[in-house]
């Protein structure tokens, strides 16, 4: 074989292999870290796709007053329709949208329009075909608990945000952000909700996030003109006065009134107030990222000539869940407004993730790719598997005489002599690599190589994480339009407290976790303020050590769904959302994450593997259930059941057995149970040498006679065995 030929062959076998290589640690790095779940997308429409410009939905909160608002879980508005005890934020989605037949990326800038007992939403909504905004509007009869989607509401040529919906001499108008026409426009409702048509151009200036308020008997209207000489982005903000809302408007002799930092919340977030004859204006803080949050100003001083305005506190609670909370990152507009003397009602948006994110994430992901590649070959260079002998004469053959040159081809000319410089400089490289500067069978060349192939391989990882793992967030999921909460329950003692504090620390992040209950069993209880949480936590301190505590009736629970989960048990948040979904399909069963089956005369305590090999499983251990706790803690303590207590009280286990039994006994021959199969799941009481049940063999054989005298009392619980893989969701295989 010729030399050249040789060499050919030496660098396809190099390159095949680095490919190999490669594309063999980004599916390893992907199937260990990446959910085997993805998260499904909106079922019949494109829209909920990646956004530059971010992943924006609507909550909604109440209040006594305007200056203290909760969002809608903590007024435990309940719906039995989508099982969401308590309903929870956010209200509006791209995916609510997308499924009611309306493409959205996402939802943002909402404003209400209150009619009697009927709230109309106006929202932007990003479509994911034109990639342009457009105003969209949904229906609530049940105070913004739950939205019906009504179409587009106003669709014109050019990218709209911002729909501000007011009402004047019995007619109403929106002002929409248009900026890129160039002006500010006002349109009227013709047949309202969904049909308006231009009524006039009131400002022949390109004005962001525009509001109008009749204030003191005259109108004012507030803008942002980023265009403006000298005008800094989201820092400034001009005022302008008419006796009609129809105009015409004349310039405040201040304008601009704020030309400041992009931080301190020039730039306006929704509609002003009006509370206890106090003016309140809420503004963007777009410091870190745009829309990073919401500020509230009171305004002291508003004349012709005149404005003051300090700021106060939002009165909402800053969202402790990063990326796993619909708001975590960024908030960035307010609707306020009253519903009842006592009740104020609000919407605002939010999102979990930075501006540009999904654009950062591709850049740094590809940036990591081309990193590696390059590393890859110049592996290849020192191993001498790929030459970079380049013949110039071939690469650029462009002669050098300039006579009679065009302009054009003397840029070429000029460029080629540069790529000539830098291919003389890698030929001269290369060949003081083959020349021996250095060998790869040296220890300094095994280092040199050892380093490089670490750091393809963390490059590749890093690329395949920003690329194709998501943003980050694992997020809860919804049923019908609806998201809800439940409470994690365990039950532990004082020599578990490291792990108690992990698993705190960890589940308290998850989307749906409205509070942590720890159930003390035995030993000097903590404090709480000893544990890293973004949730509530409350202890509950026992009077005896008994494993019937695990089920101690509640009143103190605020939701119906409740997780018992053991504190040795660290999961995946998005496994636990998945859980919570498939409880809320059938909250009338136990939904867990650990199958067991009981079979044979008499019934055997068998583990997963034997359930698997069996192909099915009649057991849900309750150490990771969802429940509903009114109808399985009744259960538990009813008189029907006080035969097993006792028993599991006689064996100190066997509590997630008689739950099972009493499911099956009232509900036979309808499935009690389902199973959700985890991602992975992590076993901390090997860590920490705390594990309750170490002898496996033994604790089945408590088990399996558990299951003989449950039966006598209870029924065969062995006469149902329900199949792996049978839900649609794909989620018990």
């Amino acid at each position: 074989m010729s030399t050249g030929r040789r060499w050919r062959s030496d660098t396809f076998l190099f390159v095949a292999s680095a490919a190999l290589l490669l594309g063999s640690t980004a599916a390893l790095f992907a199937w260990l870290t990446f959910s085997p779940f993805p998260k499904p997308l909106p079922r019949f429409s494109p829209g909920c796709r990646p956004d530059g410009e971010g992943s924006w939905s609507v909550g909604l909160f109440y209040g006594r007053s305007p200056l203290s608002l909760e969002p809608i879980e903590s007024w435990n508005v309940w719906s039995n329709d989508t099982a969401a005890w308590p309903v929870a934020n956010p209200v509006v989605t791209c995916a609510s949208a997308s499924d009611a037949g309306f493409p959205s990326n996402f939802v943002a800038d909402p404003f209400l329009f209150i009619q009697g007992d009927v709230l109309y939403l106006f929202f932007e909504t990003k479509n994911p075909i034109t990639l342009q905004g457009d105003i969209g509007v949904a229906i609530s009869n049940d105070k913004g608990a739950t939205w019906h989607h009504l179409g587009i509401a106003l669709d014109e040529a050019w990218h709209l945000s911002y729909p501000y919906v007011f009402s004047y001499q019995d007619q109403i108008y929106m002002m929409p952000e248009g900026s890129k026409k160039g002006d500010l426009r006002l349109y009227r409702a013709v047949e309202f909700p969904l049909r308006w048509q231009l009524e006039k151009v009131i400002l022949r200036k390109p004005l962001v996030d525009s509001f109008i308020i009749n204030y003191r008997s005259h109108f004012w209207l507030f803008g942002s003109d980023f265009s403006a000489p000298g005008a800094k982005k989201n820092g400034e903000l001009e005022i302008w006065h008419s006796s009609s809302p129809l105009g015409p408007w004349s310039p405040h002799e201040q304008n601009p009134v704020h030309n400041m930092d992009k931080s301190l919340g020039a730039r306006n977030a929704g509609r002003p107030f009006t509370y206890d004859g106090e003016l309140y204006r809420p503004g963007q803080d777009c410091g870190d990222t745009y829309g990073r949050r919401v500020r509230l100003f009171k305004v002291k001083v508003l004349t012709k000539d005149e404005y003051e305005e300090v700021e106060v506190p939002l009165g909402i609670d800053e969202p402790q869940k990063g990326r796993n909370a619909w708001n975590g990152a960024r908030y960035h507009h307010l609707d306020v407004q009253q519903l009842t003397t006592d009740q104020w009602v609000a919407v605002m948006d939010g999102d979990r993730v930075p501006s540009g994110d999904a654009v950062r994430r591709l850049v740094i992901g590809y940036a990591s790719f081309g990193a590696a590649i390059a590393l890859v070959m110049l592996s290849g260079v020192l191993l001498s598997a790929i030459k970079c002998n380049l013949r110039l004469s071939r690469c650029l053959p462009l002669s050098t005489r300039r006579s009679g040159l065009t302009g054009a081809q003397e840029h070429h000319l000029q460029l080629y002599s540069k790529l000539r410089w830098l291919f003389s400089r890698l030929n001269k490289m290369t060949s003081h690599f083959r020349s021996g500067g250095i060998r790869p069978n040296s220890c300094v060349g095994r280092s040199v190589l050892s380093l490089l192939f670490l750091v393809v391989v963390t490059l590749t990882c890093v690329g395949t994480y920003y690329v194709y793992g998501g943003n980050g967030a694992e997020e809860a999921y919804s049923l019908k339009g609806h998201y809800s909460q439940f409470t994690l329950v365990t039950m532990t003692y004082d020599a578990r407290l490291w792990n108690l504090k992990t698993y705190v620390k960890h589940y308290s992040r998850c989307s749906s976790v409205r509070e942590i209950l720890v159930v003390w069993n035995r030993g000097q209880s903590p404090n709480v303020s000893e544990f890293d949480s973004t949730v509530p936590v409350r202890i509950r301190v026992e009077k005896r050590n008994s494993l019937n505590n695990r089920f101690n009736v509640d009143p103190s629970i605020q939701t119906l769904a409740v997780l018992e989960l053991d504190d040795d048990i660290i999961m995946p948040c998005d496994d636990v959302e998945r859980g919570f979904k498939v409880w809320r399909d059938h909250p009338e069963r136990i939904v867990g994450f650990y199958p067991r089956l009981a079979e044979g005369r008499p019934l055997k305590y068998r583990d997963e593997k034997y359930a698997r090999r069996r192909r099915g499983y009649n057991m849900i251990l309750t150490g990771a259930a969802f429940m509903d706790h009114r109808l399985a803690f009744g259960r538990y303590w009813g008189q029907e059941a006080k035969i097993g207590r006792k028993i599991v009280d006689e064996y100190f286990n066997c509590e997630d057995v008689l739950m099972n039994f009493l499911y099956a006994n009232v509900s036979s021959p309808r499935k009690t149970v389902e199973y959700v199969k985890p991602s992975w799941a992590v076993d901390t009481s090997k860590f920490s040498g705390v594990a309750i049940s170490r002898n496996t063999q033994a604790h089945y054989e408590v088990r399996s006679d558990c299951l003989a005298k449950f039966t006598e009392v209870y029924g065969d619980l062995a006469a149902n065995k329900w199949r792996f893989g049978s839900r649609k969701d794909g989620w018990d295989v």
